[in-house]
């Protein structure tokens, strides 16, 4: 017998699960994920698993919500954005000055008009001087050029450059979207380029990890749509990888669950999931998924991904009172059960004046090449002081204010994690949960609350008291989960926009949610609503993710839903990640610029065609051949194709047929190379 291991990697927990030639779990475990250095925490959780079974692993296959957190974060390597052809107007709409900063982006003369025809010449000697004044500082390159997914030719000759003149990665906005939307399609290659170093990081790991366990089968991981591609094409392509784990944690909650329609919803530790299911499969948004602020065009399972999660940071937010993420920090309670030396500090604290730096401290994340090669002395010396360990923030401001005001420097580029008070802690105090330190989150408790009284004038807590604070948290947990749900909801009728939807559903939550308490209990004190709110009666809430069974029975009471929460519901996304297989699309636009003259819109340029029959014909030969070679470079073991089309054109009295345009889609799927697969192709060369 030969099993699949599938891995993910989240902000708090990795997950291993093994399956075996069924795709039924046989074994599953979690440990912590080290931010810092990944392999720990993969590594942990491997040796949890038998190694009986490990030694006839036939295929590895990975997910990961780093990519996903990252978006919804705001965080990412420093990359270089060139621009071809775009205005003022365009770079603002994009969005990339607030996601980089305008010194990231470079704007050059050239680009094609909407037929393909070049507007005007690159202009080679901006351009690699451009190149060799970022190329020291930055991971990556971004390449995105007007129009180009009609005529690529000044994206590729902008990579050549950059290939030409450094060693870093580059990537076109043309290979990621095929979609026109100028302004959009730089900010998916902008964001492709920022993740590059983290999938890197992350591929790393789990290669390392497996060597070191002499684990020798091909490694996967799971784009955004559910599909599988091998680690050289997501090191390529990382955008497509950005809500990695959502997917796999939507197909392996179907799976887990067997359940055929239903809502699906995993909260991890940075964000909450929401996904609707049909006859056992998510819909897919092609139009691209909204991931916190972000809509990068990349096909992806239709989720909602909100920065919502057991990490997420507690924090007043002026006259709405409480909010809850979208920051992610570091539990107190998952502080002090690994540095226990921060306990007496907390003690101390609950006991001073409130002030802002209490319950924090400052740690390591991750490290960064191009980023740590760009800091200062200053954050040089206070990310060496961080490898001591957690620096306490109220000490610092106190005995060193450089060392706090570097800190906060590389906590906003991402090197490093702030603590704070979250959902967990709160979780703690009430026995909801009991894996981390239980005093900690009793401590952080109350420190909290009086920081929320006295310096913000919020709540009416006894001092000194942990329980109701925590409370009122975990019910803002709960009212949060429902309003999201029903969001989602209303967006997937189609009825309303997502500002309108957001508003109703704000609505609708508070009722359902009168006169309930935090377990989900009716509470006699409160009037009756005159509306009994049953939201999706047809269609179980199936939840997964490691705090499922804390919050969303209370979720499915409120909502009156029907509650499934699957056997390994807290390793969905480690299921979901073997289940998957290879499938690659290739869109080509076939269009009549004039009468009786069809253009096909090649990587090579624009070709016309007398016919429209032949230009379709070309069309779906092109992208068959396209899609078939990627599906083959991506990890299929073998593919078969299958086509779509989308036509727009009319049929009128005067003129008759009337074609303007036509998008060829073909779709090459397969099956993924096993350890087997792999030994047959080497043999056969």
């Amino acid at each position: 017998m030969h099993y699949f291991l599938g891995i993910d990697t989240g902000g708090t927990f990795t997950d291993a699960v093994l399956l075996d030639d069924r795709k039924q779990v046989i074994a599953a475990a979690k440990s912590l994920t080290t931010r810092f250095d990944l392999a720990v925490g993969i590594g942990a959780a491997l040796d949890k698993l038998p190694q009986a079974a490990l030694d006839r692993v036939a295929l590895v296959s990975l997910s990961t919500t780093l990519t996903t957190n990252s978006v919804v974060e705001g965080k990412g390597s420093p990359v270089c954005v060139l621009l071809a052809g775009y205005d003022a107007a365009q770079i603002k709409a994009s969005g990339m000055v607030e996601l980089l900063g305008m010194e990231a982006i470079v704007s050059l003369p050239g680009g094609h008009d909407a037929g393909g025809n070049a507007i005007t010449a690159l202009d080679e000697e901006a351009s690699k001087a451009a190149i060799l004044q970022h190329a020291p500082r930055v991971s990556a390159f971004a390449i995105s050029a007007s129009f180009a997914v009609r005529n690529p030719a000044h994206e590729l000759q902008l990579r050549a450059w950059v290939g030409a003149l450094t060693d870093k990665p580059v990537t076109c906005g043309h290979e990621l979207a095929s979609s026109l939307g100028a302004p959009r399609r730089a900010m998916t290659v902008a964001l492709n380029a920022r993740m590059i170093t983290h999938v890197k990081a992350l591929i790393d790991s789990v290669q390392r990890t497996l060597h070191v366990r002499k684990i020798d089968a091909p490694l996967m991981i799971v784009k955004g749509d559910g599909t599988l591609i091998n680690a050289a094409s997501a090191l390529a392509r990382p955008v497509g990888t950005v809500l990695s784990g959502p997917a796999a944690s939507v197909i392996g909650a179907c799976a887990l669950s067997g359940v055929q329609n239903a809502i699906v919803a995993d909260m991890g530790g940075t964000t909450t999931d929401i996904a609707v299911v049909r006859n056992g499969r998510p819909e897919l948004s092609v139009d691209g998924a909204l991931i916190g602020d972000w809509r990068p065009m990349v096909e992806a399972v239709k989720v909602y991904s909100i920065g919502l999660g057991g990490d997420s940071e507690v924090r007043f937010l002026g006259g709405k009172g409480l909010a809850i993420g979208p920051r992610r920090v570091v539990p107190i309670s998952l502080l002090a059960h690994e540095h226990p030396e921060v306990l007496p500090v907390l003690e101390r604290q609950q006991n001073e004046s409130p002030h802002g730096s209490q319950i924090r401290f400052a740690l390591r994340l991750h490290s960064d090449e191009a980023l740590l090669g760009r800091l200062p002395d200053d954050e040089l010396r206070a990310w060496d002081r961080l490898a001591k360990g957690p620096v306490d923030l109220e000490r610092s401001n106190i005995e060193d204010r450089p060392l706090s005001r570097a800190l906060a420097r590389l906590e906003r580029k991402g090197l490093a994690i702030y603590s704070g008070f979250t959902p967990s802690d709160a979780a703690h105090v009430l026995g909801m949960a009991t894996h981390w330190s239980q005093a900690a989150a009793t401590l952080a408790a109350r420190v909290w609350a009086r920081q929320m009284r006295f310096m913000y004038g919020l709540g009416t807590w006894t001092l000194g008291d942990a329980i109701a604070p925590s409370r009122q948290v975990v019910d803002l947990v709960l009212s949060t989960i429902c309003q999201k749900l029903i969001e989602a909801g209303l967006n997937d009728a189609g009825q309303m926009n997502e500002d309108r939807a957001s508003n109703m559903a704000a609505l609708l939550t508070q009722m359902a949610l009168q006169g309930r308490s935090t377990n989900g209990s009716k509470n006699t004190t409160t009037p009756p609503s005159v509306f009994s709110l049953r939201f999706a009666p047809d269609m179980p809430l199936v939840a997964v993710g490691a705090p499922a069974s804390s919050y969303y029975p209370a979720v499915a009471d409120a909502l009156g839903m029907e509650l499934v929460v699957p056997q390994y519901a807290e390793v969905a996304n480690a299921v979901g990640a073997v289940l998957g297989e290879v499938s690659q699309r290739i869109h080509i636009t076939v269009t009549q610029p004039v009468r009786g003259t069809f253009r096909v819109y090649t990587k090579g340029g624009p070709k016309d065609f007398v016919g429209v029959e032949a230009a379709i014909a070309q069309a779906k030969e092109l992208a068959a051949t396209e899609a078939t070679q990627n599906a083959l470079d991506a990890g299929a073991d073998g593919v078969t194709v299958s086509f779509s089309q989308s036509d727009n054109q009319v049929n009128n009295d005067i003129d008759g047929n009337m074609f303007f345009e036509a998008i060829v889609t073909a779709t090459a799927s397969g099956a993924p190379l096993t350890k087997a697969g792999e030994t047959a192709r080497a043999v056969l060369g």
